[in-house]
């Protein structure tokens, strides 16, 4: 049984569990989303401006995803534990993306060779392409489920398993997403040609991804009525999806509008609003048994001792707030259209 400090921090740490997935999201989906733009373009000088739109803070964003796992480790070991054991082959290709895209960043510009400059342009997009698939893949594995047994122990294989039809649908769905989310951002970063170019962009971007939302919508609600099933015991929770509708409405409106930062923040609070209903129906599991829902990893049979969360919220309540404080500092400094110099990559 659980006493009222082990609950209150057991809920703590999982709100910022979430609370980072969602910075996360919303910041390093802007970078992904430029990445897998950036083959749209052939001039190198666009190219050099795609990538210094984000130079500044890129690495700065993936901090979240540090903390994520970080949060996971500390918080709830044995998710994190089974969690890269069950998928360990599909996160080391995930690791890998991520290594060569900031490789990728870093080397590009370091010699005028056409070739050169191509090659780690391919090997950006696609490490973008990889990183952003596979996070829509892992959320939809979550919600799916993944074979764990009576005594969590993992009974699948590793590509059948983690590619099925709906995990591979929220893969796209978090490519369509990121790749509009991209689309705005460079809009707010881009001035002439390279800004009008943008601009036809965006709108099928936007429209591309209102039609893998729709279509994710509904096989959600006919193969996974589980994690819809908790919206019907508390129908105030149906207010996040109105909210996300009008939200879709509104990217597009203001967009359309030239409110281009608008129409950006509008694209954040969606990701935020989507991973809040994912949340909402997946609370209080972390890792959902295909097997049976018993067998299921949830925040409460997996936390860490009281004295650990104690020390851990501690440190969240004084770290968490100097990272936004530094990040909030940097967006300001770098903030406006990107103007290529000697320093540029």
């Amino acid at each position: 049984m659980f006493d009222n400090l082990e609950y209150l921090l057991t809920i703590f740490w999982y709100v910022v569990l979430i609370t980072a997935v969602v910075q996360y999201a919303m910041l390093d989906g802007f970078d992904l989303g430029v990445g897998m733009l950036l083959l749209c373009t052939k001039k190198d000088e666009d190219r050099r401006i795609f990538m210094n739109a984000i130079g500044p803070v890129w690495d700065g964003n993936e901090v979240w995803l540090v903390i994520v796992m970080g949060a996971l480790f500390a918080g709830f070991p044995l998710v994190y534990a089974k969690l890269l054991s069950s998928f360990y082959s599909p996160i080391m290709v995930l690791v890998f993306a991520l290594i060569f895209r900031a490789v990728a960043i870093e080397f590009r510009s370091k010699r005028p060779s056409r070739a050169w400059r191509q090659m780690w342009d391919v090997l950006f997009f696609g490490a973008s392409l990889v990183i952003a698939f596979a996070l829509g893949v892992a959320l939809g594995n979550f919600v799916t489920g993944i074979p764990l047994g009576e005594h969590f122990e993992y009974q699948g294989g590793i590509v059948l398993t983690f590619l099925r039809p709906y995990p591979v649908l929220v893969g796209l769905l978090t490519v369509s997403l990121f790749t509009m989310h991209g689309a705005i951002f460079l809009t707010m970063k881009t001035m002439g040609e390279l800004h009008d170019k943008l601009l036809k962009w965006v709108r099928p971007s936007i429209l591309a991804y209102m039609v893998v939302y729709v279509v994710v919508t509904f096989a959600t609600l006919i193969y996974e009525p589980h994690i819809v099933a908790r919206f019907h015991h508390y129908p105030w929770l149906f207010s996040f999806a109105v909210v996300d509708v009008l939200v879709l409405v509104s990217i597009f409106w203001n967009f359309h509008r030239n409110y281009f930062g608008w129409a950006f923040l509008g694209s954040c609070a969606n990701i935020m609003l989507l991973l809040i209903l994912f949340a909402s129906g997946m609370f209080p599991e972390l890792l959902r048994s295909s097997i049976d829902p018993a067998y299921s990893l949830t925040i409460f049979n997996t936390v860490s001792s009281v004295k650990t969360l104690s020390v851990l919220a501690i440190i969240v309540a004084i770290g968490l707030p100097l990272v936004i404080v530094y990040m909030s500092w940097v967006y300001h400094i770098f903030r406006g259209k990107v103007v290529l110099d000697d320093h540029s990559y």
